[in-house]
């Protein structure tokens, strides 16, 4: 029993060593951080324009180490911000550091109109709706027209369109308003493309050939579309009926994706959306969520924001309409879906300045110039093609 009380007493004493020498290592290498020689110069301004792509190493001129993680900084907020990093200095300490930067929006807005702007006499809709003008950062930018002009009367009109955000920048455009008479001369239709001749220039081995539909395309039939050479499909699903609208489904879209289920052509589905805020882009996702829970989809789901002829009205900066997408596509991808952004090469250009995810681009041209990364090309929106009367249909191109 002693040699027992004498093992134990023994073990408590080494462990009481153990936790004593522990102790005093960690307190050893706290007295060393905090004695750490710390030599961090800062640049002289401080100030970085919303939305610039800076690291933190960009603000430091000079530093007794070496940068663990020299990450890029979200400057997509405008206002202070703490920036946190940590770097080995040349006694090989760990470092925390940290250091405050300020965002500005320094940019000013964009007015949408060129030096001249026509309309017909007795033209019905507000100047102010119908030419865009919209900040980077601002949903509520200042835009007035100066100037008077008469849409009842034809003439030529100076005008000048004024535009400033709340953080003083200003943008200023003059330009002329030609108000014309009605031509009495009608446009024709354009001319569609048989499906066939499309489908002959662009496959290859590399490329398969689809299509996207919606209630437009009528009652279609699917074997014929799939002999035709049809690969994969976009299904429109629906959206709302304009902003702060009731939800609607296509009155094709259950049929549309049966049918080219049943026929073995993959499908995807497209949402055409009317969001101008973060929480009615995540109500549009979990709305496309609890919609589709019972369809079998093969492709991306699809954002389709294209309201620009009203894009006023919809009061967002580009740092708006950029995370509208990214909360819906976000939501949608975190609860188990492919997603992609739909847009034309004019606003993948000018508008969705943030976009990293796949892209579905339209663009009406026979060869594409378009510089950015994109899965999936709408070439045109005429292609004819047996199976669908009536009316055309868009023709697609995968890149696989």
């Amino acid at each position: 029993m002693k040699k027992v009380l004498i093992i134990i007493s023994v073990i408590v004493l080494m462990g009481l060593a153990y936790f004593g020498y522990n102790k005093y290592r960690d307190y050893q290498e706290e007295q060393r951080i905090k004695n750490a020689v710390i030599k961090v110069t800062l640049n002289d301004s401080l100030e970085i324009p919303y939305n610039s792509k800076v690291k933190v190493s960009d603000f430091i001129k000079n530093i007794n180490g070496k940068i663990i993680d020299d990450y890029l900084i979200d400057t997509t907020k405008v206002g202070d911000k703490k920036v946190d990093f940590s770097f080995i200095n040349e006694e090989d300490i760990k470092v925390n550091y940290s250091y405050d930067i300020k965002i500005i929006d320094n940019t000013p807005p964009t007015i949408d109109v060129n030096n001249n702007y026509t309309v017909t006499k007795g033209y019905t809709k507000k100047l102010l709706d119908v030419i865009r003008c919209y900040d980077d950062y601002d949903d509520y930018p200042d835009c007035t027209i100066n100037g008077e002009y008469d849409v009842n009367n034809v003439g030529k009109y100076s005008l000048t369109f004024m535009a400033k955000d709340h953080y003083g920048n200003e943008t200023r455009k003059d330009f002329t308003l030609n108000v014309i008479n009605k031509s009495n001369t009608s446009t024709s239709s354009s001319k569609s493309i048989p499906f066939k001749e499309l489908y002959n220039e662009y496959k290859n081995d590399k490329t398969l050939i689809g299509i996207d539909v919606s209630k437009w395309q009528g009652d279609i039939d699917f074997k014929k579309v799939k002999d035709a050479g049809v690969e994969f499909a976009f299904i429109k699903m629906g959206g709302e009926n304009g902003l702060d609208k009731e939800y609607y489904l296509d009155p094709k879209f259950e049929r549309n994706i049966k049918g080219f289920k049943e026929v073995g052509i993959p499908v995807g589905i497209y949402y055409y959306s009317h969001a101008n805020t973060v929480e009615k882009a995540m109500n549009d996702a979990l709305w496309v969520h609890e919609n589709i829970k019972n369809y079998d989809i093969d492709l991306p789901i699809v954002l389709d924001w294209e309201n620009w002829s009203s894009y006023n009205k919809y009061h967002m900066s580009l740092n708006t309409l950029n995370n509208v997408s990214h909360t819906f596509l976000k939501a949608l991808k975190l609860l188990g879906h492919d997603v992609m952004l739909y847009s034309s090469k004019y606003y993948l250009e000018n508008f969705w300045i943030n976009n990293t995810n796949n892209t579905w681009l339209a663009h009406y041209t026979k060869e594409t110039n378009y510089q950015g990364k994109y899965s999936y090309w709408q070439r045109t929106s005429l292609a004819k093609i047996d199976g669908i009367t009536g009316n055309t249909v868009d023709f697609d191109i995968y890149y696989q």
